[in-house]
């Protein structure tokens, strides 16, 4: 579901665009059900396609316009996926069998795994530009990847740093900027700076556990984010700078990507 934030707010919302995976043309049939539970998705390709991964076992590209599938791929309990240089998709897979992983795809060859490492209970994956690296999450550590081979047929990752994270159950990761990164754990969320290699206590939600997406725009003070109040979702949004939320009773919330 695609909100105009300006123009949604409290259980009033102006929905832009909506599908469900379910709706999805141009895959196998077998796919739908490696598709029931959305936990990341991402808008890419100037925001014409829109990247769908699942922990039911599946992630998909998808055309915006016509709903049709131009990759897919069975990929157990993936928490989080990204679109990288060269029409590549890194996914996260979290504990499963065949998960715990990252793994590396092409994205003009459905369900063909081109590269994989070991990443125990992978839940976030994001890519670096202006530094030239996959950063990756897992239950206790972050790591930062340099791509290898990336103009051939057998691209992979090198790993050049990890680091232990403050605490256990690493969940979202987003780059609030060029040089920081912003980890949600289970028991708060924290900052970590890409210069220093430090992490701090992100002060606005330093002691809100459960947060399960998060996003910051720093020059704007603007914070946006979903926690995990019922189970692992929740029927709420939050915003901060502008203050308000955005109520959506009638899907279970994970996670909230914006697009700019």
């Amino acid at each position: 579901m695609i909100l105009d934030f300006a123009n949604s707010a409290d259980s009033v919302k102006k929905v832009n665009w909506y599908l469900k995976t379910s709706e999805v043309t141009n895959m196998p049939d077998t796919m739908i059900r490696h598709m029931r539970t959305v936990d990341d998705h991402k808008s890419v390709d100037n925001h014409t396609k829109i990247l769908i991964c699942s922990s039911s076992g599946g992630t998909l590209l998808v055309d915006r316009a016509t709903r049709k599938c131009l990759f897919y791929a069975i990929t157990p309990n993936a928490h989080s996926v990204e679109y990288l240089p060269g029409n590549r998709i890194a996914v996260a897979l979290s504990t499963a069998d065949k998960g715990n992983r990252l793994e590396i795809y092409d994205a003009g060859r459905s369900n063909t795994v081109l590269f994989s490492d070991s990443l125990y209970s992978g839940h976030g994956v994001t890519w670096m530009a202006g530094r030239n690296l996959l950063y990756a999450l897992g239950y206790d550590e972050l790591r930062a990847y340099s791509l290898v081979d990336w103009d051939t047929p057998n691209p992979g990752l090198q790993l050049e740093e990890k680091w232990t994270l403050p605490e256990t159950g690493g969940h979202d990761l987003y780059a609030s900027s060029e040089n920081q990164l912003l980890i949600t754990t289970s028991k708060k969320v924290w900052k970590f700076d890409l210069n220093s290699n430090a992490f701090e206590p992100f002060a606005p939600l330093a002691n809100e556990p459960d947060v399960k997406s998060v996003y910051y725009d720093e020059k704007a003070d603007h914070l946006i984010y979903t926690q995990g109040e019922i189970s692992w979702w929740t029927h709420n949004i939050y915003s901060i700078n502008p203050t308000k939320k955005i109520t959506i009773p009638e899907i279970d919330v994970y996670k909230v990507r914006v697009i700019k």
